[in-house]
């Protein structure tokens, strides 16, 4: 059963005035496989970008950092981006070796090196062959189009099964905008830390210092707001650049109609992707959205909303089709949340009514359990009963073929 969404076409992914995409063959870790890319931005594009939340961080991400603090919001002409490994807990000569790929492109482009913003993913604790990753520049470099977004979310894959990318666009100020975005994940995906890897970009004009927030609050509400796993990658990011090349009139704030549709768009594309890393999780089987009302403040709900979400006992159950219900409410009282009162909490799968005032519906029977289980997009529904504020977050299940899956990943 796959809950995958429909892989992209490469006519529908449309190109952003201000962005070039090259892909080149450079064998990082496997011979024959598109494994490094390159993102070109005309200059003046604003750059803004949300990271892992990982103590452990990878080499890039610290690079990227620290290229981010000394260029400003501006400065970005590139960014640079391998798979096949991670660069993660490889130390000084780790720096070293991202910072040679940044040098390595920043000399072929004539601009900084702080200009260029490395990514990788793939294995940790090996160190990055960079030397195979500067000899791939030039080809990449040859092939950059505006077009090549398909080719692009390809070639940042790991252990995707499909590549992840979708357009958008909108009217602003009689003016048609354009947003495309690609991500690429399927394991090691859990809340705070962005997405594994994710890029989007639109050629809106929109004030410069409304685009990190803008990136945070994006990231926030969609790959912030899913979970495969619940393990947080050390490498994960999410860059979000403006080329302010389509002719409205600037965007200063968020107050206008123009702005809430550009936003919204920008959201749309942000969650599809964020969406299409959980029906593409390792070995997933079922999408499942998971929604938590009648909390006190929205931390809460999301506490909730988390601990079903990453218990292993609830994807597994979700997996077999099984409405093994007493899993999911356990989690909701592992939450965390100390003055809980279990004689408020309703559920719902789907529209089942499953429980209420914290035991089983007395309408409630097995067979309408089975039936919702047995569907490959699920609604988890809990209500608390403690206040007005609710989220959501997405996840999938847990299968055989996760384990099989990161058993073999070094194979």
């Amino acid at each position: 059963m796959s809950v995958n969404l429909p892989i992209p076409l490469p006519e529908t992914l449309l190109p952003v005035a201000g962005v070039r995409l090259g892909v080149a063959e450079a064998g990082v870790r496997k011979a024959n496989r598109k494994d490094v890319t390159v993102l070109l931005l005309d200059e003046g594009t604003t750059v803004g970008a949300v990271f892992t939340q990982n103590r452990f961080c990878a080499a890039p991400v610290q690079i990227c950092r620290e290229h981010l603090a000394a260029t400003g919001a501006t400065g970005t002409r590139a960014l640079v981006i391998n798979t096949g490994n991670a660069n993660a807990g490889t130390g000084a000569e780790g720096l070293l070796r991202a910072k040679g790929v940044c040098e390595a492109l920043a000399s072929q482009l004539g601009i900084g090196c702080e200009q260029v913003l490395p990514f990788s993913t793939g294995v940790i604790m090996e160190q990055l062959p960079a030397e195979r990753v500067v000899a791939g520049l030039p080809v990449a470099l040859a092939d950059a189009q505006p077009h090549h977004w398909l080719k692009a979310a390809q070639a940042i894959m790991t252990t995707d099964t499909q590549p992840k990318a979708i357009s958008r666009q909108v009217v602003i100020g009689g003016q048609t905008v354009t947003v495309t975005g690609m991500a690429k994940g399927a394991g090691m995906i859990r809340p705070n830390m962005a997405t594994m890897l994710g890029f989007m970009a639109t050629d809106a004009c929109l004030a410069p210092d409304l685009v990190q927030l803008l990136c945070r609050e994006l990231a926030d509400q969609s790959f912030n707001r899913v979970t495969v796993d619940g393990d947080t990658s050390t490498n994960d990011s999410f860059i979000l650049m403006a080329t302010h090349q389509s002719k409205h009139t600037p965007i200063t704030n968020w107050d206008s109609s123009d702005a809430a549709r550009l936003k919204a768009s920008l959201l749309e594309v942000a969650q599809y992707l964020a969406h299409a890393m959980v029906r593409d999780g390792e070995g997933a089987t079922k999408f499942i959205t998971v929604r938590v009302e009648g909390g006190r403040t929205q931390d809460e709900c999301l506490e909730v909303a988390y601990a079903i979400a990453h218990s292993p006992l609830v994807k597994t159950a979700f997996f077999a089709s099984d409405p093994n219900l007493g899993r999911i409410l356990a989690a909701v009282g592992y939450a965390g949340i100390a003055d809980l009162d279990q004689s408020l909490i309703e559920m719902y799968l789907d529209d089942v009514h499953v429980a209420t005032r914290g035991g089983r519906h007395p309408d409630y029977a097995e067979p309408q359990g089975v039936a919702v289980m047995a569907k490959p997009e699920i609604l988890v529904k809990i209500g608390l009963g403690r206040g007005d504020c609710a989220d959501t977050v997405w996840t999938c299940d847990f299968s055989h073929d996760y384990v099989t899956i990161n058993a073999d990943y070094r194979s």
